[in-house]
């Protein structure tokens, strides 16, 4: 593949597609579901995690540079209006990034695409803090 070709692809498409996409969501949130170092942000979601994987899944996906299927569904993100109910403080800010850097660990990518994400993810779940 050409420099050039590399350049030209989304996140979305380097990591690839749906199917990965999907496997670092559930992996995320089964992580999120048994790792005793998370319960704080465990118990900031409902008994039943189902609805929120997908709209990860949704939300990554567009964000990513797929599919906008999470705009398409709800409108703009809005993730900081979203995320003002639940007291986000640096201690659930890092609970979130554990949760997905080690998903992330499972999930085979280039180390460029890993460095990219761990910067975005950083800094999107830096910029939900509340608290």
């Amino acid at each position: 593949m050409s420099v050039e070709e590399v350049t030209q692809l989304t996140p979305y498409e380097m990591l690839g597609g749906a199917a990965p996409l999907r496997q670092l969501v559930d992996r995320f949130y089964d992580i999120m579901d048994t790792d005793p170092r998370v319960v704080p942000l465990r118990q900031m979601h409902g008994p039943d995690l189902t609805p929120i994987r997908q709209k990860l899944f949704e939300f990554l996906s567009g964000w990513l540079g797929g599919p906008s299927l999470f705009i398409e569904k709800y409108g703009h993100p809005m993730l900081r209006a979203r995320h003002m109910p639940f007291a986000v403080d640096e201690d659930a800010r890092d609970q979130w990034l554990l949760c997905m850097y080690t998903a992330m660990d499972e999930i085979p990518m280039e180390q460029t695409l890993r460095d990219h994400l761990e910067d975005a993810f950083f800094r999107t779940a830096d910029f939900m803090r509340n608290r």
